[in-house]
């Protein structure tokens, strides 16, 4: 049973340590928005959306309030767009009227971003996927507050190279399109491998088919609480190490089960999922490569920073697990670059490169997350990033994803500014050897021989 004394327990961990909600995310099914008539379509989205999320955000205010535990961002994640429009989009610009329509809905009950404008296609993709991938660049540059995911791998299916090679193309359009924004637009579209049905941060939240009508999924956050955790601990042995990230984690993520809990029974919709993800903001004491430093690291980057890392994700899920039932989304470590002060400085210094980083998503919770590289950068070699990444998803049998934003008009040595908790991020040098000829080729990488488990 969790009731108010397990949040007062946690009230330095707040004050002094940056722990927060990261997100109440309200997930909506637009599966009966469906209808051949395009507008017609559009208000029953536009509906169904502002009257189900029409007190979430005083919901969210209300528990803040009177809890005493920051909750940063209110969110909605959507049924892919794509799964309801295959009989009334016909072009691009039916698909931006739907993105368009999904900001309108965001802005009318005031939530920070409203995820779900993308495609499943690890397999192949249809004529209507396609499209809608095709509108990214401009739907994304037209909205404030939509996000979009396409998932374009798995384990069991392959990595769908067309899908690949088209988001090098979508990526550098979106990037062009919002260069006034030192390409903004590019932090709000990630590709994933494996994508989950319930994640509930930004950018790749959507409400997955295996869920039902609507739930509340809610993200905890505590880098600076597992960081002051561990500076308690130093020089102890890796046993005492773990056991301390293990009980931090147990401990955050009770926090966030009595806000989903009391969010759920207020709201009058159901319980989702807890996702416990360290995911860092620019703010001192919140990063994860302080986490780094504090185990014993110079800086990340350094040799041990991948185990270091599998470690920290290891020991997260674990104390998770133990602290409720319904642990699910990523729940992990992200390591986001422009987010994050020290993963900033690592790479300044020349410490943390992108292949180092490359090396890292093979044990976190996602992947390369908010990586600034060179507005010259091809459309193939981001295609080739996404690959790579894509790889070790399918390979590893688990989520990997790319949000990476070629900043239009800049070079390595300088960086981009998206302010708020994307911060900023300096541009990292891409190996410029080119990979036109791989990512070019048509049709599909198969699954893995231990993709084979019927």
């Amino acid at each position: 049973m969790i009731d108010i004394k397990e949040v007062i327990e946690t009230n330095k961990m707040i004050k002094e340590m940056n722990l927060d909600v990261r997100t109440i995310t309200l997930g909506i099914s637009l599966l009966d928005c469906m209808d051949t008539d395009l507008n017609k379509m559009k208000e029953k989205i536009y509906t169904k959306i502002t009257t189900l999320a029409a007190d979430l955000v005083k919901v969210g205010n209300d528990i803040e309030r009177e809890f005493g535990v920051p909750i940063v961002n209110k969110r909605i994640e959507v049924t892919p767009i794509s799964l309801i429009c295959a009989s009334t989009c016909k072009c691009v610009d039916d698909y931006v009227e739907i993105a368009k329509t999904l900001d309108e809905a965001a802005k009318k009950v005031n939530v920070n971003f409203i995820g779900g404008f993308g495609a499943l296609v690890s397999k192949a993709m249809t004529k209507n996927e396609e499209l809608l991938i095709k509108s990214i660049p401009f739907a994304l540059s037209v909205t404030e507050r939509v996000c979009s995911s396409v998932n374009v791998a798995s384990t069991r299916c392959g990595i769908n190279m067309d899908a690949v090679n088209l988001l090098g193309n979508v990526i550098k359009d979106l990037a062009y399109n919002t260069k006034e924004q030192d390409s903004l637009g590019c932090a709000k579209l990630v590709v994933f491998c494996n994508a989950p049905d319930d994640n509930p941060f930004m950018a790749g939240a959507f409400h997955g088919v295996t869920e039902g009508d609507c739930c509340i999924n809610v993200g905890v956050s505590g880098p600076g609480v597992v960081k002051r955790a561990i500076d308690l601990v130093k020089g102890e042995d890796f046993e005492t190490l773990c056991e301390t990230v293990k009980k931090t984690a147990f401990k955050i993520t009770r926090v966030g089960q009595l806000v989903a809990k009391e969010a759920s029974k207020r709201l009058n919709i159901p319980f989702g999922i807890i996702d416990l993800s360290l995911a860092p903001t620019p703010a001192i004491g919140d990063s994860i490569g302080e986490i780094f430093q504090s185990m014993g690291l110079e800086v990340a980057g350094a040799p041990g920073t991948t185990c270091a890392l599998a470690l920290l994700n290891d020991q997260v899920k674990k104390g998770g697990i133990m602290a409720s039932s319904s642990v699910g989304g990523l729940s992990g470590a992200f390591i986001p670059v422009s987010e994050d002060h020290a993963m900033i400085e690592a790479v300044e210094k020349g410490a943390l490169t992108l292949e180092k980083l490359e090396a890292m998503t093979c044990v976190c919770s996602v992947g390369l997350d908010m990586v600034v590289v060179p507005g010259k950068t091809s459309s193939s070699t981001l295609s080739g990033l996404i690959a790579d990444e894509m790889a070790l998803g399918m390979i590893n049998n688990k989520t990997t994803a790319v949000r990476v934003i070629p900043c239009y008009g800049k070079d390595v040595g300088e960086e981009a500014n998206f302010g708020g908790l994307l911060g900023r991020g300096p541009v990292m040098k891409v190996n410029e050897y080119s990979c036109e000829d791989f990512v070019t080729r048509k049709g599909r990488i198969p699954p893995p021989i231990h993709s084979f488990k019927n």
